[in-house]
């Protein structure tokens, strides 16, 4: 499947039929696709590429909330030699019969069995350049002025929040080798729903949030899907979650929403657009994070030399999931 380029989000690229085209492309190639051509220590040395790595880590783990999330509870499927694959094939399968009851075990039960469908899942990377001169390295080594590692840190925050960004609102407008980049806010299956009014309007009360959540809950409960749960809410209702759950109340509105049984918590999500609310089952057969290529920094020269390049990127993007029958534990609800 062809791909325009304004099909793209700013900051995705891909390679397409084992070929890549630019400077780097014959080094992937002729190591097989493995990034550690592109990190030697021909132009920068051992500690330089270490702080390098160090500021774009800390600056990627900072920016990420909801991808962390799954992270952390091994959602997360890794590809190897990702860079050599452009899309995943999986399968989702449909549901069986009920068993039957009898005494004797003789009768015999409806021998069906579940129908597989293949998807597929792109792998773009996901990736920020930034360069130095061969002059500002060789100060920096002189003594004269420290690397600046501004823009390795800022490249590697954009990175993350591109990630983010589409795990919370998708890239429904990129598709690739069939198949599509959802995220919680437009996975075509999600459970959706208004909500009574906006949580940061000072007429909405504390029950009516609740009310407003266990309604989510109870959607994704007729889903089949019992928990466990994170609830995701914008920044601009951050503040009003706070404040207390009734007048003159011992307790806010997000302790209230934490006793909800199987919330296991209530996080702002900045990447979420106003006024929208996720509530998602944090289960495999929901959503997990599928991986080809951890985050990394990479680098060339060009200019004869002059100017070294660098490119951080990884393979990094949600894959969210239902079953045949449309059933999906996301639930979507905004004013």
């Amino acid at each position: 499947m062809k791909v325009k380029k304004n099909q793209l989000p700013e900051g995705l690229d891909f390679f397409h039929g084992g070929k890549a085209y630019g400077s780097t492309a014959s080094r992937l190639l002729a190591n097989g696709m493995n990034v550690e051509a592109l990190r030697t220590n021909d132009v920068l040395l051992y500690d330089e590429w270490k702080e390098i790595d160090k500021v774009v880590l800390a600056s990627y783990m900072y920016r990420l909330v909801g991808v962390q999330d799954l992270l952390a509870r091994n959602l997360n499927f890794s590809i190897p030699n990702g860079l050599g694959k452009t899309v995943l094939g999986y399968q989702d399968a449909s549901d069986t019969t009920d068993a039957e009851i009898s005494m004797d075990g003789v009768t015999r039960s409806k021998r069906d069995r579940p129908e597989f469908d293949i998807s597929y899942l792109p792998l773009p990377l996901i990736h920020k350049d930034f360069s130095f001169s061969i002059r500002e390295i060789e100060a920096s080594r002189n003594g004269q002025m420290a690397l600046d590692t501004t823009t390795a840190s800022l490249s590697g925050r954009r990175v993350a929040e591109m990630i983010e960004q589409i795990l919370f609102r998708g890239a429904s407008t990129y598709t690739f080798g069939g198949g599509t980049l959802y995220g919680y806010c437009d996975e075509p299956n999600r459970n959706t729903g208004s909500l009574t009014g906006g949580w940061d309007d000072s007429s909405t009360s504390g029950e009516e949030i609740l009310d407003d959540v266990l309604a989510m809950k109870q959607a994704l409960v007729t889903d089949r899907c019992y928990g466990p749960y994170g609830l995701y809410i914008p920044s601009n209702f951050e503040t009003k979650i706070d404040a207390d759950f009734k007048a003159n109340s011992d307790k806010s509105i997000r302790s209230r929403l934490m006793e909800i049984s199987g919330v296991l918590f209530v996080k702002v999500a900045d990447k979420l657009a106003v006024d929208q609310v996720v509530l998602v089952q944090l289960t495999p057969d929901v959503v997990r994070m599928v991986t080809g290529l951890d985050i990394t920094t990479v680098q060339w020269e060009t200019d004869g030399g002059m100017r070294v390049n660098f490119k951080v990127m990884a393979i990094q993007v949600p894959q969210t999931r239902h079953d045949q029958s449309g059933r999906c534990g996301i639930a979507h609800y905004h004013v």
